[in-house]
């Protein structure tokens, strides 16, 4: 960790389609390589289908699966004298919109479907409807957290 001063926040720019600053991090979680082109045809693909498959606001669908999949508390690390705690913390929500973000894309490229597209509509159909595997992950840090209630006295 830096002693001297916090890192500079670094901010995204918006996609290009709805001028939106949480799609453009989602596209830019999705990209690999640099291809930010094909990321976005398949986000953009991906929001194309929810609205075929579920005939509401593609970005409605977005958010409402971000929202579910958001954690409010999550485990860190702390040694005390020798042991590891897993101690309960909040979490901050920038933080959390990250790990929504990251879990639903992790959990649509574990998928079986065909295509990425695919994938990551029927994620988001998925977490919209409070299904699916990042849910289950958010639910599984939850149940972490509190079978660990029990240091939360070593929080810093």
């Amino acid at each position: 960790m830096a002693r001297r001063r916090a890192a500079e926040k670094r901010h995204t720019l918006p996609d290009p389609k709805f001028n939106n600053l949480v799609l453009g991090k989602f596209i830019n979680n999705i990209m690999v390589t640099g291809k930010k082109s094909v990321a976005e045809s398949i986000v953009y693909g991906a929001l194309i289908e929810v609205q075929k498959k579920i005939n509401r606001d593609p970005l409605e669908v977005f958010y409402e699966a971000l929202d579910n999949v958001k954690p409010a508390i999550e485990v860190r690390s702390r040694r005390v004298g020798g042991a590891t705690y897993q101690i309960p913390v909040e979490v901050r929500s920038d933080r959390a919109q990250a790990l929504a973000i990251r879990w639903i894309i992790d959990m649509s490229r574990k998928r079986s479907e065909k295509t990425m597209v695919n994938r990551l509509a029927s994620e988001l159909i998925d977490a919209a409807n409070n299904t699916g595997a990042s849910i289950k992950k958010r639910e599984d840090t939850i149940k972490m957290a509190e079978a660990n209630k029990a240091f939360s006295h070593y929080r810093w």
